[in-house]
């Protein structure tokens, strides 16, 4: 009250106060959105919906990277039809989700994820016992479905039918300021649903953007929530963490809001490890070379990537403790999975290829007799020839060893035998190395990672994705 009467006094508006039950309009001028960058697809359902009556609009996301001039990866599309209307308006439309239904709208490979115009959350809403909505189906206005969303960035709407941007809590101003900020008190809406923190720190550092303090605060406190979330949506999140193109600046955003406990624990030891900070690095920097040039991505490779100091920790504990070298590797990589799956819900083929790389490393030794021309036939072959080679650049061993295998894997049968023919021989005398095999250009199938070409462990071979 003594604020309000201050500013009556004189004559100030308080600009935090924002009347957000009309949008601002802006048309092409004003924001700048070049059309060519919209998917046909995604112009065709907002066509469609809105020619059977229905508002439509491109929405959230794809809306900040238009205005940011980016292609978006997805289009998502709000609508005031419900989501049975929407499913009888498109051949392939599937309709999904139990917190809040949506419709899929599939036009050969390209996923369109439709969603009704969310109204005001309900008091009566099945919440759990820390806050989070367990499941609110309630439909409403535009409107009420801006100030559901999770950030003033993700709350625009475009329409491509006149090329129009609707904002109603800011968006545009924040994106121009490079700013981020949740819509409404952040404690609520981070109690609502706690992946909205892990999102935080993933836009933030996907986008360079800095986060507004009122919204950063509680995180540090409120960060054990997200023990509270199904171990399959943290999964979800991770995984788009991991692939955003900003890696190691997410994973570092997480230790800096103290959102890794429990996610990733193992990166307070790793990075404060000169060994495990530059294979991290490595990895990560690799994954985002890939991604940055349109490349696939395995999470297999990622993942064992990021959980092999564990592995190594608990592997080197089992030797000495007397089991043997495979033996010993196949029970740390147990606990290690069966931790993580507990935690993250890893999937499993991904905890499948996560084993089958960390599993060829020992078999690398082997550099004798039929084993490396076994080992070359494993259908994983190449990423865990990649991962070997991670393992020579973050000077973890010998890069000799990463050498001998890329002549063995680019070599002719005749090359080939006479890697193993003079394998493990003691240098000549004086210190000389022996001679290594015969370069014959760039390695097979791999790319400009910032590992000098290890890139390929992420899609290289048949068992990738």
């Amino acid at each position: 009250m003594i604020k309000k009467l201050i500013r009556k006094i004189l004559g100030t508006k308080d600009k935090s106060v924002r009347d957000t039950s009309t949008p601002v309009v802006l048309g092409p001028d004003a924001h700048g959105i070049d059309p060519r960058l919209l998917s046909n697809n995604a112009v065709r359902v907002t066509s469609t919906l809105q020619e059977a009556g229905f508002e439509a609009f491109v929405v959230g996301g794809a809306v900040r990277d238009l205005l940011l001039g980016v292609k978006p990866k997805d289009f998502d599309i709000a609508t005031n039809a419900t989501p049975e209307q929407v499913k009888r308006l498109f051949r392939r439309a599937f309709i999904i989700g139990k917190r809040f239904q949506i419709v899929h709208v599939m036009f050969g490979q390209d996923l369109l994820e439709v969603t009704t115009f969310r109204g005001t959350t309900l008091d009566n809403a099945p919440k759990d016992e820390h806050g989070r909505v367990l499941r609110d189906n309630t439909f409403g206005s535009q409107a009420e479905d801006a100030v559901r969303r999770d950030f003033t960035i993700n709350a625009m709407y475009y329409n491509p039918a006149n090329e129009q941007v609707l904002d109603y809590h800011g968006g545009v101003e924040d994106i121009r300021a490079r700013t981020l900020r949740i819509i409404g008190q952040p404690e609520a809406r981070y109690r609502e649903d706690p992946v909205r923190m892990l999102r935080v720190v993933r836009f933030a550092a996907k986008l360079k953007f800095t986060i507004e303090p009122a919204t950063g605060a509680p995180i540090a406190i409120m960060a054990p929530l997200i023990n509270n979330v199904p171990a399959a949506r943290v999964f979800d999140e991770m995984l788009k963490l991991l692939m955003s193109g900003q890696a190691l600046a997410c994973l570092q955003q997480l230790r800096k809001e103290g959102l890794h406990h429990g996610l990733l624990p193992l990166l307070d030891v790793v990075l404060e490890q000169p060994l495990g900070v530059k294979f991290v690095t490595l990895a990560l920097d690799s994954t985002d070379a890939r991604i940055h040039a349109g490349k696939t991505v395995s999470p297999g490779f990622l993942f064992a990537s990021l959980l092999w100091h564990q592995v190594l920790e608990k592997w080197t504990a089992y030797r000495a403790a007397g089991e043997q070298t495979i033996p010993a590797l196949h029970l740390a990589a147990d606990d290690v999975l069966d931790s993580q799956t507990e935690k993250l819900a890893l999937q499993r083929k991904i905890g499948s290829d996560m084993r089958d790389i960390w599993s060829m490393q020992p078999r690398f030794e082997r550099r004798t007799g039929k084993s490396p021309h076994k080992l070359l036939e494993h259908l994983r072959f190449r990423a865990g020839y990649d991962f070997l080679l991670l393992r020579c650049a973050s000077g973890e061993i010998d890069a000799e060893i990463g050498e001998w295998w890329t002549a063995f894997y680019e070599g002719d049968e005749a090359t080939r035998e006479d890697l193993i023919a003079t394998a493990n021989q003691p240098a000549a005398a004086g210190g000389a190395k022996r001679k290594r095999g015969p370069r014959r250009g760039p390695r097979k199938g791999t790319g400009d990672g910032a590992t000098g070409g290890v890139d390929a462990g992420h899609g290289g071979d048949g068992g990738a994705d």
